[in-house]
């Protein structure tokens, strides 16, 4: 018996964080979809595992007890009260958030295996309004003369189905932006990044600080240190594929080597557990400004090129532009509109959270300065103290200030 429909207002192809977002707010506002993914859950996802303040803004505007849950759920989910940044000089700077009085009580950052994170998210769907469909592989996607046609495979079976908007969210390597648009890697934006989890790292902080460090001998590259739940951590090192390409850098070569030699991270890896092989994974920048919109499609996540440049985050990003996208769908089948004209503004009101983090990488990445990279952050960690004071402030609208957004081009 067929369970797929062959017609449907909205599929969203993808069920991470962007996708599943989209779905969870799509059936809040009553609005039947089809979510299709070619896994099945719990499932791992190579990422850096972080969950900032975006993520947690948008699951408060989901539901106000969603934070609360993953709080009190330690042995998947981690409190990180703060980042700790560690200049290539060796200079160390903590941002750490204490709250006083009526401040908010939660941490900055939670961090979780996404094993854990998207298959809660997969929980929270609400099948009255999701048409939920696993091991369900999209082969080609082409417009037609009423609609954009998908077709798939699931159970060896190929099924059809023709929707009025498609929204991709299957990541890097979307197929909606290769049938649709086209997936072309411009190596300034667009970064490389291995993750290998660890247990028995020394000198963690007691507050669960995430540590974000710049190794002197790979400047214009980060490592990082992510607490996890149970004495884990997400250990990873990235940098953009340009100077990858420059430089002829060997990113798991180069990995090793820190973990051994660097005088920072060598002593507190001399007893640590390696749990995996190190896994590599390409990140797609926001500052490339992609196209993420179109005829009849949205683009979210890292099929539309939306992970924060300077710091490698995307959970956030993408469950923004998910609920953003949720939005825009709900517009488009208001006016019975899903032309491109009709999304124009999705563009700008995915990229407005991260312009500064754009701009910034801008001036990080240009030629003048590049060769003063390392000056330039052991200057940051040392003099950058704003963030202290802005963090009551940042908690604040994550947690009572509403996402609004303008429809208007």
């Amino acid at each position: 018996m067929r369970t797929i429909p062959e017609k449907i207002d909205i599929c969203i192809v993808g069920a991470g964080p962007a996708g599943a977002t989209t779905a969870l707010f799509l059936a809040k506002m009553g609005i039947p979809h089809l979510l299709l993914d070619k896994d099945t859950f719990p499932r791992d996802k190579i990422c850096g595992d972080g969950l900032d303040l975006k993520a947690m803004r948008v699951l408060n505007q989901l539901d106000p007890r969603l934070v609360q849950a993953l709080v009190e759920t330690p042995n998947q989910y981690n409190e990180a009260w703060g980042a700790r940044f560690i200049a290539p000089n060796g200079l160390v700077n903590d941002m750490l958030y204490e709250p006083k009085g009526t401040e908010i009580p939660f941490p900055m950052f939670l961090t979780a295996k996404r094993l854990h994170f998207d298959h809660f998210l997969i929980q929270k769907l609400d099948t009255q309004y999701t048409d939920l469909q696993l091991n369900t592989e999209v082969k080609t996607i082409e417009r037609v003369s009423d609609g954009v046609k998908i077709t798939m495979i699931q159970g060896g079976v190929t099924y059809q189905t023709i929707t009025k908007l498609v929204i991709g969210a299957d990541g890097d390597h979307s197929v909606v932006l290769r049938h649709l648009s086209e997936r072309k890697i411009d190596r300034k934006h667009y970064a490389a990044a291995l993750r290998q989890y660890h247990s028995g790292i020394e000198g963690m902080h007691p507050k669960g600080l995430l540590e974000v460090y710049f190794p002197k001998d790979y400047p214009l590259g980060y490592f990082w240190i992510f607490p996890l739940p149970n004495g884990e951590a997400n250990v990873g090192f990235g940098m953009t594929s340009e100077v990858i390409r420059k430089k002829k850098v060997n990113l798991r070569v180069a990995f090793a080597d820190l973990l051994k030699n660097d005088p920072y991270l060598a002593p507190r890896f001399k007893n640590a557990v390696p749990l995996e092989k190190a896994q590599g994974w390409g990140l797609p920048l926001a500052s490339r400004r992609r196209k993420n919109y179109g005829d009849r499609y949205l683009l979210a996540g890292d099929a539309g090129s939306l992970i924060n440049p300077l710091t490698g985050e995307g959970i956030g990003t993408a469950m923004l532009s998910g609920y953003i996208a949720a939005n825009f769908a709900q517009k488009a089948l208001e006016k019975q509109d899903f032309s491109e004209n009709m999304f124009k503004a999705f563009q700008r009101e995915t990229h407005k959270r991260v312009n500064k983090e754009i701009f910034g990488y801008q001036v990080l990445t240009h030629p003048f300065l590049q060769g003063w990279f390392n000056s330039i952050i052991n200057a940051t960690i040392k003099y950058n103290r704003n963030g202290l004071s802005a963090l009551p402030k940042w908690l604040n609208t994550a947690f009572n200030v509403p996402i609004e957004m303008d429809y208007e081009a």
